[in-house]
């Protein structure tokens, strides 16, 4: 059984795990290495009504990994999705039920109508999980970043109330 709550402080050495994990961490557009538990604990202390962050848990109340819904617009009804996950909940489901619930959240709690993501192109493994799910390509905005050295090209994927 999977849930979502406000992320707590006894979430941060969770939060850490999949930040400093290179397998996950070469995905983010921002430096997650450099992360630490103070920097972690602003980050679940802020609030606002743009963003809503939530841990992902399980029956025990086991920090899973994160999902959020980011530059929320209330007036045109849309939101950025992100989720990042422990690795050793890859493969389990987990990614899926946490999206069923941050939707019905987004389409029933805060009535919006479109949910929306970007992804690097080379994040294959996310890809795939986005288009089982139902998101669907828009396009791609070719070397949009330069990290690490390198252009990046992004996808957008989105899901509206209707498909759901």
């Amino acid at each position: 059984m999977v849930g979502l709550r406000e992320l707590q402080e006894k979430d941060i050495e969770g939060m850490l795990e999949w930040m400093h994990d290179p397998g996950i961490n070469c995905f983010f557009r921002f430096n997650a290495q450099d992360m630490d538990y103070d920097k972690a604990y602003q980050f679940i202390s802020q609030k606002n009504n743009t963003t809503k962050h939530f841990a992902i848990v399980n029956s025990d109340d086991e920090y899973l990994g994160t999902i959020s819904l980011k530059e929320i617009d209330l007036k045109n009804k849309k939101a950025e999705y992100a989720i990042s996950i422990r690795r050793k909940y890859h493969g389990t489901g987990v990614a899926t039920a946490a999206t069923d619930l941050i939707l019905k959240y987004a389409y029933e709690e805060l009535q919006l109508h479109r949910v929306y993501l970007n992804v690097l192109s080379d994040n294959t493994r996310a890809i795939r999980f986005y288009e089982k799910y139902g998101f669907r390509y828009e396009g791609e905005f070719e070397d949009d970043l330069y990290l690490n050295g390198e252009w990046k090209t992004l996808k957008w994927y989105a899901i509206v109330k209707k498909l759901c």
